[in-house]
């Protein structure tokens, strides 16, 4: 009777154990989850810029270099708003230790 009690403990505080590592691991992949949808902001705005530079160089020919030229200067700096989500991500997931 003594060891079905012990036993009947024992599986408590170990179940007691992995819901409190449970619950801060949860948190974070949401974490890392909601940091990687800053990728899908960066994309969305790559693509429209890449859009109205094709509706530019349309009007007025001539402007293509000058065009391109600033479509990939903000190509890159929104770029690296999506590269620093990615890292936030993956520093949320490997690095950071729950509890």
């Amino acid at each position: 009777m003594i060891d079905i009690l012990n036993a009947i403990s024992e599986a408590s505080t170990s179940v007691g154990a992995a819901a409190d590592t449970g619950l801060p691991q949860l948190g974070q992949f949401v974490g890392a989850g909601l940091a990687a949808i800053g990728g899908c902001g960066a994309g969305a705005g790559q693509g429209y810029a890449a859009g109205k530079a094709c509706e530019a160089i349309a009007r007025n020919p001539e402007m293509e270099s000058r065009v391109r030229t600033l479509m990939i200067v903000g190509a890159a700096i929104a770029e690296t708003s999506a590269i620093y989500a990615l890292i936030i991500a993956l520093l949320l997931i490997f690095v950071v230790t729950p509890g």
